[in-house]
């Protein structure tokens, strides 16, 4: 039996004006201990896909289990063995640390004493602050309480909606450490993010844009599919390179890529073809050299078919 299972998943949104359909019959399934990402943009449906997987949104069609329990018959044996932190920061701000951390074991009818084998490498980080109010903490401070407070029950699958997005470089690093460290006491993690980069950091991963799957595999299963050679280019002129790229019969695709311009070359055509090229549209302190994909060009070329 699979940790997660998802069907056809549908959700809408009703307006006057008109229904805009945030998932669209989204499926993957999810083993048992498995760390697998939801990666896609703002908008692509993440967190209603999240929403709806921890019961706090109805679908409009298709169907889900989490560990077995049906989302919409079984909302209540959900909740009880699931964790969920949502993107936004949600704790109680004017309690403390250990206040929020007690309130929630509570809740569940458990003691932080009970589960808190399973915690500890996480609270051992904030507990000089376990008496300052939640609203006081920094980013990443207030992350790992958000954890903390997810795990305190033990939960059986843990759903993170864009856990690192506003934190620092380093809290991000901390953080995909501590889901290495849970995953490895069997917790299966289901963990969503717009940073391509976190893919590579997944067992496996569903690539979602407007509410739909472009591809469900591995990092390298999904890179290994990419076929086409991908030059980066720049030059004095980015703007102007940009546009020549672009004209070009021998390019199927051209974005701006950090501080070079990815270039996705058509079949039969080399490098020195396009060099001659952009040298002959008047460039200046050019540099071109291939290299290999990424989950962000496997993305961007998905997203154009």
């Amino acid at each position: 039996m699979s940790a997660v299972a998802v069907h056809n998943l549908v959700k809408q949104y009703k307006t006057k004006k008109e229904t805009v359909e945030a998932v669209k019959g989204v499926s993957f399934d999810v083993a048992k201990g498995e760390l697998f990402g939801i990666i896609g943009p703002d908008g692509a449906g993440k967190t209603s896909l999240f929403r709806m997987l921890t019961t706090l949104l109805l679908p409009d069609g298709g169907d889900a289990t989490v560990d077995g329990s049906d989302i919409v018959k079984d909302f209540k044996a959900i909740r009880r063995k699931v964790g969920y932190m949502p993107g936004k920061f949600s704790l109680y701000q004017d309690l403390s640390v250990e206040e929020n951390l007690q309130f929630f074991a509570t809740i569940f009818k458990t003691t932080i004493q009970q589960n808190y084998n399973l915690i500890k490498d996480i609270y051992v980080q904030i507990e000089p602050f376990k008496t300052r109010k939640a609203g006081n903490l920094s980013g990443g401070m207030k992350q790992k309480l958000a954890l903390c407070c997810a795990l305190i029950h033990k939960p059986v699958v843990l759903f993170l909606d864009e856990p690192t997005t506003g934190v620092d470089a380093v809290s991000r690093k901390e953080f995909w450490d501590m889901l290495k460290n849970l995953q490895q006491q069997g917790i299966t993690i289901m963990v969503s993010t717009p940073y391509m980069d976190e893919a590579s950091l997944c067992n496996r991963v569903a690539l979602l844009q407007s509410g739909k799957t472009l591809s469900i595999g591995t990092p390298v299963e999904i890179i290994s599919a990419f076929t086409h050679m991908i030059l980066a280019v720049k030059s004095q002129n980015m703007f102007g390179l940009l546009k020549d790229l672009s004209a070009s019969k021998m390019v199927e695709d051209v974005y701006s890529f950090g501080e070079y311009h990815h270039v996705i070359m058509k079949e039969g055509y080399s490098t020195e073809e396009l060099l001659q090229y952009v040298t002959a549209k008047d460039h200046s302190q050019i540099e071109m050299h291939t290299v290999s994909p990424s989950i962000e060009d496997c993305f961007m070329q998905l997203m154009k078919k």
